[in-house]
């Protein structure tokens, strides 16, 4: 019961925190800007990522309720997929989005105007669902009948292939291939970006100029690592039963407590917002 109440107050959180951020992008003009534009699609991406890990989680602890159906385990994880891969290049969006307004300032309006911000959106859309429809495909041509456990609270494909009877090569070249796809060129996307952005900051020769580019970019990149380092932890780290629990909590911490902390990470930060509330 008591980590009923946590997650609970967690997914509260999350819903609330991301449903003020939406809320305040589109009914207020201040915030009608390519940055607060990403900003409102990874809170909406959070909100529904959220939903459909916890309400799952909070039953098994409240009910003792462990089991999910077949067809109810491909949709969670399909959902599960699709916008955690989104999320991952969204984040690359958003940091070349800060790259053009602290890099290029006099060409930003031009670069990102309201058609590249939408081309972009339906873009990360686009390539996320796609991946996860591929994978799912793929995933449940198995047949699972070697065990129906699986050793965590949310459908997965490394658990899911772990309990399959049929032979899993193929598949996690698969999954290895499409994964790397979208996480690879994102990581250098950001890694390029705030790159280019810190060179032009050394160049700043006003301390305050310096102090509010910092301030614009610090949000992003703390969420960024946040959710890339646990993210890396979980498909990355060795396999073993002693790591199980640690990969676990690290899952929990990406899926439930994160999309609750993206909203206070940026909301605290940035003083437009605070005002706004």
């Amino acid at each position: 019961m008591c980590l009923f109440f946590v997650f609970l107050i967690i997914y509260i959180s999350s819903v609330v925190g991301n449903i003020a951020i939406v809320y305040l992008v589109y009914s207020h003009l201040m915030f009608h800007a390519p940055m607060y534009f990403f900003l409102s699609n990874l809170s909406a991406i959070d909100l529904l990522y959220a939903s459909d890990i916890a309400p799952k989680m909070l039953e098994g602890l409240y009910f003792g309720k462990t089991s999910i159906s077949y067809y109810c385990c491909a949709i969670q994880l399909f959902i599960f997929c699709a916008l955690g891969s989104t999320e991952c290049m969204l984040f690359a969006v958003m940091a070349y989005d800060r790259y053009v307004a602290i890099c290029n300032p006099l060409s930003y309006n031009l670069i990102m105007r309201q058609r590249m911000c939408l081309g972009l959106m339906l873009g990360v859309y686009t390539a996320g669902f796609l991946h996860s429809l591929i994978e799912i495909c793929c995933t449940f041509h198995l047949s699972f009948c070697a065990s129906n456990v699986l050793h965590h609270f949310v459908c997965d494909f490394p658990q899911l292939l772990s309990i399959s009877c049929t032979d899993t090569t193929l598949n996690e070249r698969i999954l290895l291939i499409f994964s790397s796809s979208v996480t690879v060129p994102s990581i250098m996307v950001i890694l390029g970006s705030y790159l280019s952005i810190f060179i032009s900051i050394l160049k700043i020769k006003v301390p305050e100029g310096r102090k509010k580019a910092y301030s614009t970019c610090a949000s992003h990149i703390i969420a960024v690592t946040l959710l890339y380092s646990s993210v890396l932890y979980v498909y990355l780290s060795p396999k073993s039963p002693s790591s199980r629990d640690n990969v676990n909590m690290a899952t929990v911490f990406y899926t439930v407590v994160l999309p609750m902390l993206n909203p206070l990470i940026y909301s605290l930060r940035n003083k437009d917002i605070k005002l706004a509330i």
